[in-house]
C-alpha cells in the first residue's frame, strides 16, 4: 500500500513544516529573532539621540516665600531630580524674606554638592533674596538679579534651638548700606578699600557667637564663588542691604538680567566650579521645565504652621482623654491618636521651645481637671495661664510666619474654657437631679396593686412585679405611689395621701 502524499501535498507540508526542497531545515524563528535585534538596535540608537536632546533642559526651582522645612524639602529633592534627569542647569528662582538655619543650610549642602550647575536668580522685579536668601544666593554657581530687586539683611534675629534668619523689613532691621560713596559711585565703579562701619554690638556671648558662626560661614561662601566677602560679613554684622545694580558694582553677584531667558544667555560660555572641577556653561536655547511642589510638599507646608500644629495637639490631647474616660468609645481615641501625632510631627520640624510644650500639655490638662474636681475655677485659670504662656514661646523664633498668633491662642483657650465651664454646668444640674437608677430611682414611680391582703401584697411597677408593704386595705387596680425601699420591698402609698 503506498502511504506516499502527492507532490503537491508533500511541497505544502514540507513548507509548513520549515524542510527546503534541498533537504535543510528552514527556521522561521531566526527571521523574528533578526527583526527582534534591528528593532532593539533601533531604540538604543533612538534612545541615545534623544538623550542629548533631553538633557539640553533647564530645570526652574521656585523659592516663593520663607524658607522652611517644607521650601527645604522641595529645593533638595528637585536638584537630585534635576541631576538623575542629566539636566544642563538649575534655575532657582527666588523671591524670600528669609527663614530657618537648619532648613537654609539644608538647600546650602544641597547646592554645594549639586553636580548640576545652579544659577540663584532674584526675580521678578520687586522680590528680594533677603537674610536667608542672602546666603543661598551666594553658594549658588552663578548669582544673578532681576532690576529692581535687593538682597542683604543677613543678621540673625533670634537665638535658639533653630537659629532663625530674620526676613528683613519685617523685623524692622534692614538698612542701606552704611558706605561713603554714593549711588552713582557704587554703580559706576567697583568700591575700593572702604571704611568699616560700626559692627552691631552682640547682646550676649550666645549672640556674639552665632554672628561670628554666620559670618564665618557666609565668608567661606563667598571666597568659594570669588564674591565680595567683606560685603557678606557687613551684611551679617550691620544688616546691610543692596539693590541689584549695587550689588552688581560691589561684585556681590555675577549680572543682571531681566528674565531667565536673559540670565541663560548672558551665563553661555561662563566658567564655573562643580565638585571642585571647572566646567564651561552651555545654556543658550535650553528648554525650559519648571517642577512644581508635589503632595507631599504641599502637605508639610500646611502642617509645619505652629498655629495648626497647637490645635492638632489640642485636639489629640482632648481626644486620648475622652478616650481613657470612656473606654470603647473608639472614635474619639482614634482620631486624638492622629491629631496629637500630626501636631508632633509639625513640630518636630519647627524650631520648639520644649518648656513651651510642657506648659501647653500642663494647661490642657488643668483646664480638663475644672470639669471633674471642685476647685472653684483655680485650676481653670492657672491651666489658662500655663497654655497662653506655653503657647507664646512655643516656637523659638521671632521670623514672621513661624510663632503662634495672638489670635489662636485667645481662640484655643476660649474654647477650652467653654467646654470646661460647659462640662461643670452639666455635672452641677446631674447633682441635683434625683437618683435615676438603684433603689432611691424608684422612689416616686407609679404601681399599680394587683394583689392585696392586711397591708401587704403585690404591685406592678416600672414594669415589674414587687413586694409591697402599705395602707391595710387596698383593692386591686389601685394606682398608688412608691414611697420608700426596704431591700426588696416597695412601700406605697396612695396617690392623693
Amino acid at each position: 500500500m503506498d502511504c506516499s502524499l502527492p507532490s503537491t501535498h508533500r511541497s505544502t507540508h514540507r513548507s509548513s513544516v520549515g524542510v527546503r526542497a534541498n533537504g535543510r531545515v528552514r527556521l522561521p524563528g531566526l527571521w523574528l529573532a533578526v527583526l527582534l535585534l534591528v528593532l532593539l538596535a533601533v531604540s538604543v540608537t533612538g534612545t541615545a539621540a534623544e538623550r542629548p536632546n533631553a538633557s539640553r533642559t533647564a530645570v526652574v526651582l521656585t523659592l516663593d516665600g520663607a524658607v522652611s522645612p517644607a521650601s527645604a524639602d522641595y529645593l533638595v529633592r528637585g536638584i537630585e531630580r534635576a541631576a538623575e534627569e542629566g539636566a544642563s542647569a538649575i534655575v532657582l528662582q527666588m523671591d524670600t524674606p528669609g527663614g530657618l538655619d537648619t532648613s537654609m543650610r539644608e538647600i546650602v549642602r544641597a547646592i554645594l554638592s549639586s553636580p548640576v550647575p545652579v544659577l540663584g536668580f532674584v526675580a521678578p522685579g520687586g522680590a528680594r533674596a533677603a537674610s536667608a536668601g542672602t546666603y543661598i544666593l551666594y553658594a549658588c554657581h552663578v548669582a544673578a538679579m532681576a532690576p529692581g530687586t535687593n538682597l542683604g539683611a543677613a543678621t540673625p534675629v533670634a537665638i535658639g534651638g533653630g537659629m532663625p534668619f530674620g526676613g528683613g523689613d519685617e523685623e524692622g532691621k534692614r538698612r542701606e548700606p552704611v558706605r561713603g560713596d554714593s549711588m552713582s559711585d557704587a554703580i559706576g565703579k567697583k568700591p575700593a578699600k572702604e571704611p568699616a562701619s560700626p559692627a552691631h554690638k552682640p547682646g550676649s556671648a550666645m549672640e556674639a557667637k552665632s554672628i561670628n558662626d554666620a559670618v564665618a560661614w557666609i565668608r567661606s561662601l563667598a571666597e568659594m564663588r570669588g564674591r565680595n566677602a567683606d560685603w557678606a560679613e557687613q551684611a551679617v554684622r550691620e544688616a546691610a542691604s543692596l539693590s541689584a545694580r549695587q550689588a552688581l558694582a560691589h561684585n556681590v553677584i555675577d549680572l543682571i538680567a531681566t528674565d531667565i531667558n536673559d540670565l541663560l544667555a548672558q551665563v553661555d560660555g561662563r566658567s564655573v566650579t562643580i565638585a571642585g572641577q571647572d566646567a564651561e556653561l552651555h545654556t543658550q536655547g535650553l528648554a525650559l521645565r519648571s517642577i512644581e511642589p508635589d503632595w507631599r510638599t504641599r502637605l508639610l507646608s500646611v502642617l509645619a504652621n505652629p498655629s495648626l500644629a497647637l490645635i492638632l495637639m489640642s485636639i489629640g490631647f482632648y481626644g486620648l482623654i475622652f478616650e481613657f474616660m470612656h473606654p470603647g468609645a473608639l472614635y474619639p481615641g482614634t482620631i486624638g491618636a492622629i491629631c496629637l501625632l500630626l501636631g508632633l510631627y509639625a513640630l518636630s520640624v519647627l524650631p520648639v521651645n520644649y518648656a513651651g510644650v510642657g506648659l501647653v500639655m500642663l494647661g490642657l490638662v488643668l483646664m480638663i481637671a475644672e470639669a471633674f474636681t471642685p476647685s472653684a475655677g483655680i485650676a481653670a485659670v492657672t491651666g489658662a495661664a500655663a497654655f497662653v504662656l506655653g503657647a507664646t514661646i512655643l516656637v523659638d523664633t521671632d521670623l514672621p510666619g513661624f510663632g503662634v498668633p495672638w489670635t489662636s491662642i485667645i481662640t484655643i483657650v476660649a474654647a477650652s474654657l467653654a467646654f470646661s465651664l460647659l462640662v461643670l454646668r452639666m455635672l452641677w444640674h446631674a447633682r441635683r437631679r434625683p437618683a435615676l437608677t438603684g433603689g432611691h430611682g424608684m422612689i416616686g414611680e407609679a404601681a399599680t396593686v394587683l394583689e392585696w391582703d392586711n397591708g401587704r401584697g403585690r404591685v406592678l411597677a416600672a414594669g415589674e412585679r414587687w413586694q409591697a408593704e402599705g395602707p391595710a386595705t387596698l383593692p386591686p387596680g389601685q394606682r398608688v405611689r412608691v414611697v420608700g425601699v426596704e431591700g426588696l420591698v416597695l412601700r406605697v402609698g396612695t396617690e392623693h395621701s
